[in-house]
């Protein structure tokens, strides 16, 4: 068994919710002053058959986890290395029964903490701390899609813009064409897959310009200050669409 995304079924992206358009049935009535809560002590009593809500209980193996390594599994979560399970069966095996150590890394592989730390690109690591190596294309990729799955969940706003830039920074950062990266994280949901055309589209639109600006400015044989200033941009725009070799270069073609 290993900690990783890949193996979690995602559900289809939620669309945003729609404030409610029914009229309020009381409005405009005038309210009743409230009875003061010692002549009225029904108020302080819960309603019937409701019960008040507990804190979620937190998996005991979970917990010892959360002592012998909170560098991983304490204020902050990090992705973990691909076959963890059997290391940690190795190092305490007298401790973990394989069942619950089993479930207790699917709650954790499937917190929304852990699947942010994937979705942000973070290197796997072992029990030691240590970054072994670097998540794949793909489990970044289902991580964001299931990250911004709950928190449009929870939120009237439409989200798919933030869900799109992010798409668009993880694609840059795999180094893959599009082609390669639609292979490994092309899925059946539908709408998922709308949105990743939506961010080739936008890349590709901005790596357009991108293009044009460099051309420009090489063929104007100004300095980055003075071809920001002669076409009315801001400086540290163009400097970030030329990229850090150029920007460090005050002219085309210096060292």
């Amino acid at each position: 068994m290993t900690s990783n995304t890949a193996d979690t079924q995602t559900a289809p992206l939620p669309q945003p919710s729609q404030p409610d358009k029914e009229p309020n049935a009381r409005a405009g009535r005038k309210h009743r002053r409230a009875r003061p809560a010692q002549q009225n002590p029904q108020a302080q009593q819960p309603a019937q058959g409701k019960q008040p809500a507990h804190p979620r209980k937190t998996h005991p193996v979970l917990e010892r986890l959360f002592e012998l390594y909170p560098g991983l599994f304490g204020a902050r979560f990090l992705p973990l290395k691909l076959g963890v399970f059997e290391d940690l069966l190795a190092a305490h095996g007298d401790e973990f029964k394989r069942e619950d150590l089993k479930v207790a890394l699917g709650l954790h592989a499937r917190s929304t903490r852990y699947l942010e730390a994937v979705a942000a690109g973070k290197a796997r690591h072992d029990l030691n701390g240590t970054p072994v190596e670097p998540v794949a294309p793909e489990h970044v990729h289902h991580a964001i899609l299931e990250v911004f799955r709950r928190r449009q969940a929870r939120s009237s706003e439409d989200l798919r813009p933030q869900l799109r830039a992010r798409l668009m920074a993880a694609i840059e950062a795999s180094g893959l064409s599009r082609e390669d990266y639609m292979l490994v994280v092309r899925s059946n949901d539908e709408t998922a897959n709308a949105v990743l055309d939506e961010a080739f589209a936008e890349l590709g639109a901005r790596n357009a310009k991108r293009e044009a600006l460099r051309r420009a400015f090489e063929a104007s044989g100004r300095s980055v200050a003075e071809f920001a200033e002669m076409y009315g941009m801001d400086l540290a725009e163009v400097k970030r669409t030329l990229g850090p070799e150029r920007s460090r270069a005050d002219t085309p073609g210096a060292a």
